[in-house]
């Protein structure tokens, strides 16, 4: 291998064990610094809503913008560089597969804005909406967000379902109270398309009241419709918290079997201890979920140890140094 490509390599996986990983003090400190930066600019761009507090420092809310844009294109650019390392693609397939990834696309949507304006003439109030995705880079660095993120798209046909029967409960509660209340309240239910807000908001089980039946027939369909609500609202949050579950169980097993798999020797190293830390954080476990399943595994194989044959009694369970003799 030339020299320099040798360097060069060597250079890439530094960088990628600082921005990719956690375990070392540079990687907690990148880390850090750019969780810090991203809350920095949630609450400049939100400030930058408020004009007297805009127009008094614009100098300075441009200058953060400036220096937070540098600072997360220089950090797009070395995660598709070091993409690489934890691929056994070609280089060029792991870049590209990296590109078109969702904490990818959500890191070049953070700075997408920023050199869109330059070129293309955007509002100021959609700029700031468009800078705000920035939030969404924070997924990376808390790990709930991201099982947050994965169990939505495990469960999205099922929230789809969910949605289409609201709507459709929606569509049948503002046509019957459009028939109901049309005469008595003209203006509030001109129309079915009109109808629907109340419908919403009352299938929701929000109830700002700024619109309520009057006739006796629609208070009674609004009481139907009340307790119809009740259901379908907390239906999707079921869905959630059911899939939140199952997919936290799925983590834990998968935890719990390369606990099993460092422990065929009978023992933890410390590169294995190594090793199961990154995959803890990675399944987003936290450390007394962890300790908990560690200690569980530990229990079973002092069991399998102490467990002999009936017949011949030899052990029932041997280690790879019984094996060697």
């Amino acid at each position: 291998m030339h020299p320099k490509a040798s360097r060069l390599d060597k250079l890439r996986v530094r960088a990628y064990r600082i921005v990719e990983e956690s375990e070392t003090l540079p990687a907690r400190l990148f880390n850090g610094f750019i969780i810090g930066l991203i809350l920095v600019n949630v609450g400049a761009i939100v400030l930058e809503s408020v004009e007297p507090v805009y127009q008094a420092h614009p100098t300075l809310f441009y200058a953060l913008e400036v220096f937070s844009v540098a600072v997360f294109t220089i950090e797009y650019l070395l995660r598709v560089w070091v993409s690489v390392e934890n691929s056994s693609k070609p280089p060029l397939r792991a870049r590209i597969r990296y590109i078109f990834s969702f904490m990818a696309l959500v890191d070049l949507l953070a700075i997408l804005p920023f050199y869109l304006s330059m070129f293309v003439g955007i509002d100021t109030r959609l700029l700031r909406i468009l800078r705000l995705l920035r939030i969404f880079k924070l997924t990376r660095h808390f790990q709930v967000l991201g099982i947050l993120i994965e169990v939505l798209r495990i469960e999205g046909p099922a929230l789809l379902a969910a949605v289409f029967i609201m709507l459709v409960l929606a569509l049948l509660a503002a046509a019957g109270m459009y028939v109901v209340e049309h005469e008595a309240q003209p203006e509030a239910f001109a129309n079915i398309p009109t109808s629907m807000w109340w419908a919403i908001v009352t299938l929701t089980t929000v109830g700002y009241g700024d619109i309520v039946p009057v006739t006796a027939a629609g208070k009674l369909l609004a009481i139907v419709i009340t307790v119809l609500g009740v259901g379908m609202a907390a239906l999707p949050a079921g869905i959630i918290a059911a899939g939140f579950t199952r997919e936290m169980q799925k983590r834990r097993e998968i935890y719990q079997t390369r606990v099993r798999e460092a422990l065929e020797d009978g023992f933890i190293s410390e590169e294995e201890a190594r090793q199961l830390e990154r995959i803890r954080e990675r399944l987003g476990l936290n450390i007394e979920d962890a300790q908990a399943l560690t200690r569980a595994e530990f229990s079973l194989l002092a069991e399998l140890e102490g467990s002999r044959c009936p017949h011949c009694g030899k052990p029932l369970f041997a280690t790879k140094d019984d094996n060697q003799i």
